[in-house]
């Protein structure tokens, strides 16, 4: 195993989790905030999709595919507090906008040489220095929310879903 494969391995061990996290809930349950200042499924996902399309688009610029014009109306950083339903979609459109980024970062990693993982930019993050660190951020990053989604979840009393 190569570091590209872990990197796959990682953003698709995320993809699994939460696929599974989000199965079975409904658009109404993606508003649902169990505990006072959390951030609900549906800002989350938003800011999931922004965060790979940044992670990518600092990587090779012009290699993912455009957001909604409406995106930022529920999904800025300044939008985590947001509640009306009209800023946000329904969960088969979060779907269809990170699977689009998804292939388009898996289309990334396929492109890169080994070597290209090393390289550094003064654009990208300091908690990802690199073109590897910043991919395998793509993977990492959805597991840092994936807690939240568990605790929607248990207040909707949805079974464990692995």
């Amino acid at each position: 195993m190569n570091a590209k494969d872990v990197i796959r391995n990682t953003i698709d061990m995320s993809s699994m989790v939460i696929d599974s996290y989000l199965k079975d809930l409904s658009d109404a349950d993606l508003l649902v905030r169990p505990v006072a200042g959390m951030n609900h499924i549906a800002w989350q996902l938003g800011h999931l999709i922004g965060a790979e399309r940044h992670f990518v688009e600092l990587v090779a610029p012009g290699s993912s595919p455009a957001l909604p014009d409406d995106f930022q109306q529920g999904h800025g950083r300044d939008k985590h507090t947001e509640d009306d339903p009209s800023k946000f979609y329904p969960l088969a459109r979060y779907r269809e906008l990170w699977g689009a980024q998804r292939q388009a970062t898996l289309a990334l990693l396929d492109r890169l040489a080994e070597a290209d993982l090393d390289r550094s930019d003064a654009t990208f993050p300091p908690f990802a220095p690199t073109v590897g660190a910043l991919l395998n951020m793509v993977g990492n990053h959805p597991m840092m929310h994936a807690g939240q989604f568990v605790a929607v979840r248990r207040a909707l009393g949805k079974p464990v879903s692995l």
